[in-house]
């Protein structure tokens, strides 16, 4: 007996000298060290971009210092910055944000009180659609700093995603007095469109793409934005001509191709679409080109490929919403998304459940309740789409698609008049939409 106490006291004196040395090893070891990024190998023409070669080596260089040093906050944020626009070029979110936000919190490990880190942080969280937790990071930063345009800028795009409009407003206003240049530019050129005023909208773009410098990622981002606005007023010449700058300026550039391939819809040219689009998902990771190709593919009379295209979107997008159940931190939000494409499939329960989801993050944002709206429209739930398809109405937005919905909506809950007028006002321009859309829309408009 007294052996066996013996025995027991001497292994247990041996397994906790052991675990102090290894707690000794892991308290010695950076946080860090466990797990490093690195930049992913682009794919179609990105990869023969010239700022590649440029982008490694600056990644390797910033590896390298961190390396030596992990709590080199300068080097963390930088390499956090890099991701981000990585992210940006080559629509894989889902790896270089994660990336990012791992460099960020190192940083902020050093430094709790970081503005850069704290901002990025906030991006970070919007562009994981976080966005409660975005703006609630971007306020604290913007306290720490009121005077900083960039972080003026994610509290515009943190209140317009939770439906903060006016909020959204006066922090444009204030961003622009500060810094007007490209960032601001765009952001206020959003807010009018969001209010209604398409030449407005217009003017604003304009100068957010005289701002940049041509080729530049994001130059070329608001030149197409530049066109989708010409293309939702019916100038498809504009909205081309500005399509086929960015391609010059940017060549093999995923939404300028995309752009020219839904000019190439509106044509009825669907194999010259197709091959855009082709073209433009070889590029970047990006559910809405992969949808709109499996649109294209339906309107040519291919089946087949369009149901094949719209499963793998579907089994994509599952997989991301999963990411954000799993990962409260980083994990995407896909929700609003989902509720489309499975729309798409005639899946009504499953996309009025993802638009559910969505409106009960941010019940005040107007796309979102336009998602839900056209969920019950599609379903046959007429007056049950009637109030949120009003507040998706209630900044007096023009785009032509939410209109057409409200119109058809309108018609369908047997309010005759208001459909008529919302119809009329959606399609005086003839606008570049679906062709769906605009159809059901124009033999709705007869019927009244």
């Amino acid at each position: 007996m007294k052996k066996n106490i013996i025995y027991i006291v001497v292994l247990v004196a041996f397994t906790a000298a052991i675990g102090a040395i290894f707690y000794k090893y892991k308290s010695s070891t950076p946080a860090n060290s466990e797990e490093h990024y690195t930049l992913l190998a682009r794919k179609g023409a990105t990869a023969n971009d010239p700022e590649w070669l440029k982008i490694k080596a600056q990644a390797y260089k910033l590896q390298e210092a961190i390396k030596k040093d992990p709590k080199d906050t300068k080097s963390l944020i930088q390499l956090s910055t890099l991701y981000i626009q990585e992210a940006r070029t080559t629509g894989n979110f889902s790896y270089y944000d994660k990336a990012a936000m791992k460099y960020v919190n190192d940083a902020l490990a050093a430094d709790t009180a970081n503005f850069e880190a704290l901002t990025l942080k906030s991006l970070l969280y919007l562009s994981q659609h976080h966005f409660a937790d975005g703006l609630e990071l971007a306020q604290k930063a913007k306290d720490k700093n009121p005077y900083n345009a960039f972080v003026w800028g994610i509290m515009v795009d943190g209140n317009v995603e939770m439906g903060n409009y006016d909020s959204a407003v006066a922090n444009a206003d204030k961003m622009l007095s500060i810094r007007p240049d490209i960032r601001s530019y765009s952001r206020a050129s959003y807010l009018r469109e969001i209010y209604g005023d398409y030449p407005g909208a217009i003017d604003a773009m304009k100068m957010a793409v005289e701002a940049g410098r041509p080729g530049d990622e994001s130059t070329e981002w608001s030149r197409i934005q530049l066109g989708h606005l010409y293309e939702n007023t019916g100038d498809l010449l504009n909205a081309k001509m500005h399509y086929t700058i960015s391609l010059e300026n940017r060549p093999g550039y995923a939404y300028a191709l995309a752009g020219l391939a839904r000019i190439a819809v509106a044509d009825k040219d669907y194999n010259k679409a197709i091959n855009y689009y082709i073209q433009a998902d070889s590029s970047v990771t990006d559910f809405a080109i992969k949808e709109a190709l499996a649109d294209v593919y339906r309107q040519k009379g291919d089946k087949a490929n369009a149901d094949e295209m719209q499963k793998q979107v579907i089994a994509e997008m599952t997989t991301e919403a999963q990411s954000g159940n799993n990962d409260q931190n980083i994990g995407h939000y896909v929700d609003k998304e989902l509720a489309y494409a499975y729309l798409k499939i005639n899946d009504f329960d499953n996309a009025e459940k993802h638009a559910l989801l969505e409106y009960n993050r941010r019940p005040d944002n107007i796309d979102v309740n336009e998602c839900l709206a056209w969920v019950y429209y599609s379903k046959g739930e007429y007056a049950k789409a009637i109030p949120y398809i009003k507040t998706a109405l209630k900044t007096n937005c023009k785009n032509p698609t939410l209109l057409c919905r409200a119109g058809l909506i309108y018609a369908k809950a047997g309010d005759k008049s208001l459909a008529k007028l919302t119809l009329e006002q959606a399609l005086k321009s003839n606008p570049n939409i679906t062709d769906n859309l605009k159809s059901e829309s124009l033999i709705q408009l007869q019927t009244l």
